[in-house]
């Protein structure tokens, strides 16, 4: 049975061959150092709130909606901010000087048809008892029993005032109402599964 050597400390010049060779494996496999260490440089779209600053959208007159707006969609141009290194629109890596385009901002924006919220309101307000603002809207059943009855003896005419005024009824076709884009535009707010509930704490 043969004894067993004891082992001896590999010297330091021995060391620095290993690292060295760890280090150039590593550079030859993953690329230039900057994607090794994790250095590589962000998109523009992915800078932080503060990097950057969006324009606000260009308004449709006729719409009162972002001009391009498809499937619920409309782009905003953002800026970098000043000194701000990121990949722009091509891909390219540009240093920034706060006067370039970095990318574009998705916003929501909202589908109408031509319905008015200004002319239903003045519809319901004034000849709701006719029923008018239900055949405007697109429920004409509803406007020929409100004019049958007139307005439900004016008891529905002030409920559809209300709803339409709170914009809980809109067009029957369910685009949006046109409303002035900085306007007296509601946003329903509802509770989904997807809704973050923050713990309530009581003294």
């Amino acid at each position: 049975m043969a004894a067993a050597w004891p082992s001896r400390p590999a010297s330091p010049e021995t060391m620095a061959v290993q690292v060295l060779g760890v280090l150039w494996f590593m550079s030859f496999t993953t690329g230039p150092w900057e994607a090794a260490t994790g250095g590589e440089t962000l998109k523009c779209e992915d800078l932080k709130m503060g990097q950057y600053i969006c324009k606000d959208p260009k308004i449709n007159d006729a719409t009162q909606e972002p001009v391009n707006c498809t499937n619920y969609t409309a782009h905003v141009s953002c800026f970098s901010a000043p000194n701000i290194t990121c990949k722009d629109l091509s891909g390219n890596e540009t240093h920034f000087t706060g006067n370039e385009v970095g990318f574009l901002k998705p916003i929501s924006c909202r589908n109408v048809n031509g319905y008015s919220y200004k002319v239903a309101g003045a519809l319901s307000l004034f000849l709701g008892w006719l029923g008018a603002d239900r055949f405007y809207l697109g429920y004409p059943a509803l406007g020929l029993l409100k004019f049958c009855t007139v307005g439900f003896c004016g008891i529905g005419s002030l409920i559809d005032f209300i709803l339409i005024s709170m914009q809980i009824v809109g067009p029957s076709d369910g685009s949006s109402y046109i409303i002035d884009y900085y306007g007296t535009r509601l946003t329903r707010l509802s509770i989904t599964n997807e809704t973050y509930r923050k713990t309530q704490f009581y003294p």
